[in-house]
């Protein structure tokens, strides 16, 4: 397993939870880790994302609720949720991406849902 997540569950509305993601010593000269999520019957998106130069892109809709942190160069990442929405509700992947073969690895998922 190149990527091994962890956290994820089940939260009420407003809630939070912890996602953390580890990338594998044989994965080399990674440029980016971050999260991206999948909803049933919507494509996989971008939630955030950290670069080697430490800067850090958010979708729109998780600005000010959600918080990634980590290193690339130590290739751990943390994704902090707070104030959870319905609409949160995906499968997560931690991603590890590169500038050259293999461009991308990806985490196996973990299922987020949040309930009202």
């Amino acid at each position: 397993v190149e990527l091994v997540e962890s956290g994820g569950g089940l939260a009420q509305v407003g809630g939070s939870l912890r996602l953390s993601c580890t990338a594998s010593e044989r994965i080399i000269s990674i440029n980016t880790m971050g999260w991206y999520r999948q909803a049933p019957g919507k494509q996989r998106e971008l939630v955030a994302t950290v670069n080697r130069l430490d800067n850090i892109d958010y979708a729109d809709s998780v600005k000010g609720r959600f918080t990634l942190s980590g290193d690339v160069v130590k290739k751990k990442v943390y994704l902090q949720m707070n104030s959870l929405e319905p609409e949160d509700t995906a499968v997560y992947f931690c991603a590890a991406l590169k500038a050259v073969i293999p461009y991308d690895y990806w985490g196996q998922g973990t299922q987020v849902t949040v309930f009202s």
